[in-house]
């Protein structure tokens, strides 16, 4: 499963005296795809990241890992690159790379793109500057504070009986089975949301929720919250713009393919699917 890893420390701000240049790790973006050497698979080495045409003055600490700096630093234009040097989508990096690296690379795409998003006030225009001490930027003139963006996102897994119930959502780039998912709205809290996006997607109504655990998703600065909640009443009534179909899956049932096990969804349906029959 996606996850920071155990020994990361995160920092606010760049440790001083400042990390020797050729021993720091440096995520570079663009347009959310990661620079990464092939065919390993790893970050560029220092040498290579100064060969590029890169303004790491705008680079944002990231913290610690297996004793070294990480910083993350995005470029707006594509690159032209090396030979041994290739461009990679965060997804396309799914059981490629071990669950840590890929980890530390969701929280750095997250932190390069709110940097990004972020140069300019968005009240009166005037370039932000980065509050030390704070992992946020600040207008000098109106006083606008910009923190990165989380938005978080309910998922729930309904039960009914021995049945649960997954709903393939058109929107989603799987095209997979999964529990229901969508995001809060504005004054909601995480439990109101579920009742509604249950009702919204499929007409049934739930009770007993029980929180399952979440897992920070960077598609782009997503916090996903996994509930289990049990069936009350109604009969499945699809919201035909988001779902493409939901149906109860049983022990007797073809189970559909699991979606990645990168993503909480995947432990979320395996912690309630029946074993195989030998």
């Amino acid at each position: 499963m996606l996850h920071t890893p155990d020994a990361f420390v995160p920092l606010i701000d760049a440790p001083e005296p400042a990390p020797a240049a050729t021993g720091t790790l440096t995520f570079v973006f663009h347009r959310g795809r990661l620079l990464l050497r092939s065919p390993g698979l790893t970050l560029p080495t220092a040498a290579e990241v100064a060969a590029l045409d890169i303004d790491l003055s705008r680079a944002q600490p990231v913290g610690l890992w297996q004793d070294r700096y990480c910083q993350t630093v995005w470029v707006d234009e594509e690159l032209p690159v090396g030979a041994g040097l290739a461009w990679h989508g965060m997804r396309s990096l799914f059981n490629a790379v071990d669950d840590a690296f890929l980890g530390l690379a969701s929280r750095a795409v997250q932190l390069a793109e709110w940097a990004r998003t972020h140069r300019h006030c968005g009240v009166c225009a005037t370039p932000m500057q980065r509050t030390r001490g704070e992992r946020c930027f600040s207008c000098a003139v109106c006083g606008m504070l910009a923190y990165p963006r989380i938005s978080p996102a309910m998922m729930v897994l309904i039960r009914k009986g021995d049945s649960v119930l997954l709903a393939m959502h058109k929107h989603s780039p799987s095209q997979r089975f999964s529990p229901l998912a969508g995001f809060l709205e504005a004054g909601e809290s995480i439990e109101e949301a579920v009742h509604r996006e249950v009702m919204e997607e499929v007409g049934l109504r739930v009770h007993n929720l029980q929180y399952f655990m979440s897992q920070s998703w960077p598609f782009p600065h997503s916090l996903m919250i996994a509930f289990t909640a049990d069936y009350l009443d109604g009969e499945i009534r699809l919201d035909e713009n988001e779902i493409a179909e939901a149906r109860w899956f049983g022990p007797g049932d073809a189970w559909p393919e699991a979606s990645s096990s990168v993503s909480i969804s995947a432990l979320l349906v395996g912690a309630h699917r029946p074993p195989a029959v030998s």
